[in-house]
């Protein structure tokens, strides 16, 4: 089963993206659903795909639950809810209970736009985070890199908690350094209940264009301090297309981890998001049906 574990949708007539108000997003700036994506998912041959939270909305991530609901493409479903409430545990309850609640697999914040770099270890987070486990669900890290150390004591405080850091915490492509993400990156490696998605890098990468080469110390990195076991794929469409197409951010991913052994290469395409965010096997299709 190959998965893509990270891309978004969006309606803008349902719901503002107040962030798309920029000259660098205006070619993203229209509505992008699941009908956009399946032709491409269809010819890199992505079976299953992990949607995940745009704005701090419950309204939002109920929709995207239903949505799931729906679509037999989206396996699971990374929500939204309030890390500063006090009922954090009877908002995840409400929506595991609601439409399309069972694709509910994790819950992620926009820690990458708080002020306070120290955000992720505030003690109201870290209760909050800890009933994101009680309730069997994973937690996106959506850091920049001077966040990581604060990310590391977060993991390093809930090991019962299974993280996930998204787009390699953001490093510094365009600048072409490596430290000091690539310590703090190794350092959070370390810890054994965190994994991490090979994607967001080619909007990373610098404005004039972007190559597998620029993008390989990185992801090398990564595999590295990771391993195969703890990376999986995400293509961050449509995000991803303010930079490269959808097929070039696979076939990158696919040249980036081609010096791996076929099995790993599998367990970065599916195996590792499979396991860690607990997906489902495609159902099988009736005759003359086929997945999207």
């Amino acid at each position: 089963m190959r998965v893509d574990a990270h891309h978004h949708v969006w309606e803008l007539g349902r719901r503002p993206q107040t962030w798309l108000d920029t000259p660098e997003t205006a070619a993203i700036r229209r509505d992008f659903g699941p009908a956009d994506l399946a032709p491409h998912t269809r010819a890199a041959g992505i079976e299953r795909t992990v949607l995940v939270q745009v704005l701090p909305d419950l309204a939002e991530t109920r929709e995207f639950l239903a949505l799931a609901a729906a679509e037999p493409s989206v396996a699971g479903v990374v929500g939204w809810a309030d890390l500063t409430s006090p009922g954090i545990a009877d908002t995840l309850a409400e929506l595991r209970q609601g439409p399309g609640g069972d694709r509910l697999v994790g819950i992620r914040h926009l820690v990458q736009g708080e002020a306070d770099p120290a955000w992720l270890t505030r003690a109201d987070v870290r209760r909050a985070l800890r009933a994101v486990g009680d309730a069997g669900l994973c937690y996106d890290l959506l850091v920049v890199p001077h966040q990581l150390p604060a990310a590391i004591e977060a993991v390093r405080g809930l090991p019962g908690l299974q993280f996930v850091l998204d787009h390699l915490a953001k490093p510094p492509v365009a600048s072409g350094e490596l430290e000091p993400w690539a310590g703090r990156l190794r350092e959070l490696a370390r810890e054994p209940n965190v994994s991490c998605k090979l994607s967001g890098l080619v909007t990373e990468a610098p404005r004039d264009g972007w190559t597998v080469a620029g993008l390989r110390p990185y992801t090398e990195t990564a595999l590295d301090a990771f391993g195969p076991d703890r990376v999986m794929f995400g293509s961050d469409w449509p995000v991803c297309l303010l930079a490269a197409t959808y097929e070039q951010v696979v076939d990158a991913a696919e040249e980036l981890t081609s010096g791996l052994a076929a099995h790993e290469r599998a367990r970065v395409f599916g195996g590792t998001a499979a396991r860690v965010y607990g997906l489902s096997d495609p159902a099988p299709t009736g005759p003359g049906e086929e997945p999207i």
